[in-house]
């Protein structure tokens, strides 16, 4: 359960989350340009390789090493 804490795409989803939860409320703070200011700032994320998944044990690009365990489990 802690690992899901550091997973930052669940706080992108949280942060994302939490203006349209107040625009349904009727609080309109979110600009006309939403969709595309969102998708700026993940690209921006994910090119700067901070979205990832926190599972992995290989560095960078790399995939974990396949072993017998990992195999049963897919």
């Amino acid at each position: 359960m802690n690992n899901r804490f550091k997973n930052y795409g669940l706080w992108v989803s949280i942060a994302a989350f939490i203006p349209l939860l107040l625009n349904s409320f009727g609080m309109d703070i979110l600009p006309k340009n939403y969709g595309d200011v969102v998708n700026a700032l993940l690209a921006i994320l994910v090119t700067a390789g901070i979205l990832s998944n926190p599972q992995t044990e290989s560095k960078g690009y790399l995939d974990d090493k396949k072993t017998e365990e990992n195999k049963d489990n897919k």
